[in-house]
């Protein structure tokens, strides 16, 4: 069943990119200020809000798991992560070539890109850490403690450009602003492509899930072992 899920995820996701692929590079003009370099905005913004998502699931997973002390939360988290950490990079990466681009800068240390490096780091640590513990009531414990406190920093990356001024510009999405900052139809691509990349990320953590339930069965077998 759950190979099913991954294979229908990732089939509709599939054609999905394919017609907003279409539609970005084909259909839609121009942007009158930025010109064609405008359209990275569709895999920029939808990689930071899919990262954003996956942070906060963690969160109520690993809740869930102090409050339950259910490994199979942790090993949800603990997937949901490392999905999540990859799309916060291709959002940084992305950020950096648009900005190379319209700023005649790679990176400059504003709030919102500084804490945006800071949130990929602390959830790095987190799975750097995952590899470093064995035992896993430990690693589990302190994996869900790593995870809230990343999650302060996802908060501060999320409303960093309404706290403080920064070079990096303000929210366009009509959802944040009550609407008219950005034309109709490029929203529109944007959260068709955020529909495409979630379903890949969902596809991506049941197959990690399910690589994780697998480590940790080979785990307990190698500890029974030992005992004996």
């Amino acid at each position: 069943m759950r190979e099913k899920v991954v294979f229908g995820l990732a089939a509709v996701s599939a054609v999905l990119l394919a017609y907003d692929l279409y539609q970005i590079f084909l259909v839609l003009p121009d942007e009158a200020a930025q010109g064609a370099i405008y359209r990275i905005m569709f895999f920029h913004i939808p990689a930071a809000i899919t990262g954003m998502i996956g942070y906060f699931v963690a969160l109520t997973l690993s809740i869930l798991y102090l409050s339950t002390g259910r490994l199979r939360y942790d090993s949800l988290a603990a997937s949901i992560v490392e999905v999540s950490v990859v799309f916060s990079i291709v959002n940084i990466v992305t950020g950096s070539i648009w900005a190379r681009v319209i700023w005649g800068i790679w990176w400059t240390w504003d709030y919102r890109l500084t804490s945006a490096l800071v949130c990929v780091l602390i959830f790095c640590a987190y799975l750097i850490m995952r590899r470093a513990i064995e035992e896993p009531t430990q690693r589990a414990r302190l994996s869900a403690a790593l995870c809230i406190f990343g999650c302060v920093d996802v908060v501060i990356v999320w409303k960093s450009i309404e706290w403080f001024r920064t070079q990096h510009p303000g929210p366009v999405l009509s959802i944040r602003t009550g609407g008219g900052n950005i034309d109709p139809a490029m929203e529109r691509m944007i959260y068709l492509n955020l529909l495409a990349i979630l379903m890949m990320a969902a596809a991506m953590v049941l197959v990690r899930t399910r690589q994780e339930q697998t480590a940790r069965e080979i785990d307990s077998l190698r500890r029974l072992a030992n005992a004996a």
